[in-house]
């Protein structure tokens, strides 16, 4: 979803809950990994991997220049010969350290394993944000959580494009990155047409 398109999305959600909820969540995703310098690391489900938003918020921190918004994507299935995107799995969860932030989306509770991982990394000093499950241990366990219903008026997907595109907005106070922003709207607005004609992001 480019730019375009989430703008048109947000005058349809005008007047619902939707769009204060995902620019303050995506505000705290932007102040804790700007604030705390330690990386952004996102992980999914087995079932779920959320590539796609992998993608986008990597596009989001070249544009905004706020390079702590590209995250490294945490996978359940890596393999070593993966390219280096890829090659991420879940042992990375057990180095957490203090400084880092967390991002985990699933569309429902995620499994035992991944939860006594998320849990170590919250006890070992990570912020942690949750993105989707509306009940269950992950919403207890996170300092921020947006929960998107299933069956609701969006689902996951474009939510994440919503949080993707508010973190790329949101400015930090003192960090010069919505004069950055504002320097570089011209050239976005500029692409507009090749981000309609582009197909969607790489498979990660």
């Amino acid at each position: 979803m480019d730019a375009v398109r989430v703008a048109l999305l947000r005058e349809v959600l005008a007047g619902t809950e939707w769009l204060g909820a995902t620019r303050r969540f995506a505000g705290a995703l932007r102040g804790s990994v700007v604030s705390h310098g330690g990386g952004l690391l996102l992980v999914g489900t087995r079932e779920y991997e959320p590539w796609h938003l992998a993608a986008h918020l990597v596009d989001e921190a070249a544009w905004s220049g706020t390079p702590e918004l590209a995250p490294t994507l945490v996978r359940h299935d890596a393999r070593p010969s993966d390219p280096a995107h890829l090659a991420v799995g879940l042992g990375r969860l057990e180095a957490v350290r203090r400084g880092e932030t967390l991002l985990v989306v699933a569309p429902g509770e995620p499994g035992e394993g991944l939860l006594e991982r998320v849990s170590d990394a919250r006890r070992a000093g990570a912020v942690l944000l949750a993105l989707g499950p509306e009940e269950g241990e992950l919403p207890g366990l996170a300092h921020e959580t947006l929960a998107v219903p299933e069956g609701g008026e969006l689902d996951l997907d474009t939510v994440q494009h919503l949080v993707s595109a508010a973190a790329g907005e949101n400015a930090v106070p003192g960090s010069g990155a919505s004069r950055r922003g504002r320097r570089r709207f011209r050239e976005r607005l500029s692409h507009v047409a090749d981000l309609l004609m582009a197909p969607p992001p790489p498979r990660w």
